[in-house]
């Protein structure tokens, strides 16, 4: 424990840890951090050093003693980074802050987080750091949170300095939040990027930073998705415009894999720590859809650590097949979410009538040169609003386009004048020829491909220079389950697709 001098120093070591079962992983308890009271406008500052092993639980706790009468908390925290053979990961610690309402998944006690963003923050009543939540500083228990993402072999020392600021709280402002709706243009196709990073968490950009992006790219709508806090919804209402809805949301960042809450209700937060095998990940699916969100696993294959989606996709609303420039991993994911339209359908074939699960894009744009709207999804709905432009990727009446000068149309006609479009089902009998259309602008050089459940089974010569095209393809719904369409890019490696350039969602065949 810390001893009550201006400046204490004590050593998170291992022998003197407590480890605790939280309910849904082992957590690491470290000794007290102590602090008395003291007179208005003065400060104490405590720091503790340590070292975590290989091995160390996902989060490590830290205590802190918040005596009454506390204005400010500042936390700056320092770890060293190892020498390491090639191919070893070195170390990296995450940190955020809960207060003394504790740190029960999914409680209340959340006051912020930034990951490796930031080496220190501050948290008072009338301000915090982007990130972290302002609100009164008030007595209790509170708890620095640790997230050793690597360890080196040789452990991972740490630091962590804790100042305390006494003196009258100050007054924590009303927040405002971005209206549910924008001047649309009635049922309309409307162009978004749902997953944005603001400097709320690891981005470098403001909100309006990324509003003036977005509008650039010819967006009409977004949605905030800060890694593992809300803190950011407060500051998107004067980014929003009768040009521009501006949904809310979170970026869950666990162990396992990444997801998109798109379009929560203000203020939701909803807690990342736990892992697939910890059995938790239903109740947090929930958690996003009673706030009236949907639930979007993030470039489910990438293959940075933690980053591959490991919990299924029973609990997702959609997927996001593409994330930012067109990589090897997306192509992974492409492939990925095909088979699931394939299950989907083996599902049918045998009287089954579950859901498929529609795809989107969207940039992950952090800093430059990430790009805004690269790639965005293009959605058929109602009108600019929350619950509209959520139905509309909800059933799949979506394509995903590289930029705003893309444009794609697709539909699947046959029997006595019917006629489907993306999400939708070509009720017809098994035997009914199908005319298959696809229709795309602003894409000179790519090719065109029609494909099913039995693979690509059309593509087209290279379009001209205009970036204009037409492809009709015929079939029935004995021969073909479903039918989408990709735009692609020349092929620029022997023996594999070139990337995309567009690609929608399917239309089904068959009664």
């Amino acid at each position: 424990m810390c001893t009550d001098a201006d400046h204490g120093d004590d050593r998170g070591d291992l022998g003197r840890r407590a480890l605790l079962v939280t309910g849904a992983a082992t957590a690491l308890t470290l000794g007290t951090m102590s602090f008395a009271d003291a007179a208005e406008g003065s400060s104490s500052t405590r720091t503790l050093t340590g070292t975590l092993p290989p091995g160390a639980p996902d989060f490590v706790y830290l205590p802190v003693e918040v005596p009454r009468g506390v204005r400010e908390i500042r936390v700056a925290y320092t770890y060293t980074k190892a020498t390491v053979p090639a191919g070893t990961q070195n170390n990296a610690l995450d940190i955020g802050l809960f207060d003394e309402r504790g740190t029960a998944l999914g409680g209340e006690g959340f006051r912020g987080w930034s990951g490796g963003a930031r080496s220190e923050f501050f948290v008072r009543a009338d301000d915090a750091t982007p990130g972290y939540v302002p609100g009164p500083v008030r007595a209790g228990t509170w708890h620095i949170a640790l997230g050793p993402y690597t360890v080196a072999p040789d452990g991972l020392p740490y630091t962590v300095t804790v100042t305390l600021t006494h003196g009258e709280p100050g007054e924590t402002p009303v927040p405002s939040y971005p209206p549910q709706r924008a001047r649309g243009r009635g049922r309309a196709w409307y162009r978004g990027d749902c997953h944005l990073h603001s400097w709320y968490s690891d981005g470098r950009r403001t909100p309006a930073e990324i509003g003036a992006l977005a509008r650039a790219a010819g967006l009409d709508f977004i949605n905030t998705s800060d890694h593992n806090t809300q803190s950011a919804h407060a500051h998107w209402a004067d980014v929003a415009g009768d040009d521009l809805l501006v949904m809310l949301g979170e970026e869950i960042t666990t162990r396992n894999g990444h997801v998109v809450a798109l379009g929560t209700d203000p203020g939701t937060f909803v807690d990342w720590r736990y892992r697939a095998r910890d059995n938790r990940w239903a109740k947090y699916a929930d958690r996003i859809r009673r706030a009236g969100g949907l639930v979007v696993p993030a470039h489910p294959h990438a293959t940075c650590i933690g980053c591959g989606w490991k919990f299924g996709f029973g609990e997702a609303d959609a997927v996001e097949v593409w994330n930012g420039p067109y990589t090897a991993d997306d192509e992974v994911s492409l492939a990925d979410w095909d088979n699931t339209l394939v299950s989907y359908a083996r599902s049918r074939g045998s009287g089954g009538r579950g859901s498929w699960l529609p795809a989107m894009g969207n940039s992950d744009a952090h800093r430059d040169p990430d790009r805004v709207g690269g790639p965005q999804t293009v959605v058929l709905a109602d009108d600019l609003t929350w619950a509209a432009i959520q139905a509309g990727i909800r059933a799949g009446h979506a394509y995903v386009a590289e930029t705003k000068d893309v444009e794609v149309a697709f539909t699947a006609s046959g029997g006595r004048g019917r006629t489907a479009g993306l999400g939708e089902r070509l009720a017809v009998a098994a035997d009914t020829p199908v005319t298959v259309t696809l229709e795309v602008r602003g894409a000179p050089g790519c090719t065109l491909h029609i494909v099913t459940d039995e693979g690509t089974l059309f593509t087209s010569a290279p379009l001209p220079d205009s970036g204009t095209g037409t492809a009709t393809w015929h079939t029935t719904p004995s021969y073909a389950a479903y039918v989408r369409a990709e735009v692609r890019h020349p092929a620029t490696v022997p023996g594999l697709p070139g990337a995309l350039t567009a690609f929608t969602n399917p239309i089904f065949l068959g009664a």
